[in-house]
């Protein structure tokens, strides 16, 4: 009976850890197809007023963590659209296709797979943030939040 049981519980953990490794699988193909900017390179992108949108696609009651922040002149290359909701928005949001997108969520993953999606809806550069906005503040950059704008302090 315990040979049993530990048959069970060992094919009930390794099918929980395939399911884990299959989306991170997933995420790693995303990332290889749309390739990933970093933060440094987008920043550089956003100051030289470069033709491209930064496309949240975080849940609603993440983006309270903060957001990449926009100021009045570029306000409108800055979108929202929960990843679930991506397919059926984005059309309306964004109509040229040829326009530099990219997408970011906390850590990266989900904003690669949504990247993934517009690529194959036919937004030729759609690309993703590496590292998310996790990835945005680490690199020092602004972090627009409830409380005003803020910049981590990494101890320097």
């Amino acid at each position: 009976m315990k040979n049993i049981l530990l048959i069970v519980g060992l094919l009930f953990t390794t099918t929980l850890m395939a399911e884990s490794m299959s989306k991170m699988d997933l995420i790693k193909q995303a990332q290889k197809e749309v390739g990933e900017i970093t933060p440094k390179k987008l920043k550089s992108l956003l100051d030289e007023d470069e033709d491209v949108i930064v496309l949240d696609i975080r849940e609603s009651e993440q983006r309270a963590e903060g957001s990449i922040p926009s100021n009045e002149m570029n306000k409108e290359q800055f979108i929202s659209i929960t990843r679930g909701n991506l397919e059926w928005k984005v059309n309306k949001l964004i109509q040229d296709k040829e326009v530099i997108i990219v997408t970011y969520c906390r850590k990266g993953g989900r904003g690669a797979l949504g990247a993934q999606v517009l690529r194959k809806m036919g937004y030729e550069n759609a690309t993703t943030l590496k590292g998310g906005l996790k990835g945005w503040a680490k690199a020092g950059y602004p972090i627009k939040t409830g409380l005003g704008t803020v910049t981590l302090n990494q101890g320097k």
